[in-house]
């Protein structure tokens, strides 16, 4: 494994990128549920859906409080990518 230590540190009060995948679809009107992020449903060549929330997220506070909401939804979490 190559480890990559040219990126600094993710502060836990600053905003950064995340991609958020769950099983199951979700449309755009969630949007406003979790916080404006951009949301697209799609299929896997399996034929299951997948949702991805992708956006700007304001801290780790704000980070949790998304993936509370998932957990409260009864989502399966795939995957939590930050892009800094």
């Amino acid at each position: 494994m190559i480890r990559d230590d040219s990126r600094q540190p993710l502060s836990l009060d600053q905003p950064a990128t995340y991609h958020i995948k769950v099983w199951g679809r979700l449309d755009a009107s969630w949007s406003d549920y979790f916080d404006g992020l951009t949301i697209t449903a799609e299929k896997t060549s399996e034929g299951l859906t997948l949702t991805t929330l992708s956006g700007t997220v304001a801290d780790q506070a704000a980070l949790h409080g998304l993936l509370a909401r998932i957990r409260d939804l009864g989502l399966q979490l795939l995957l939590v990518q930050c892009d800094q």
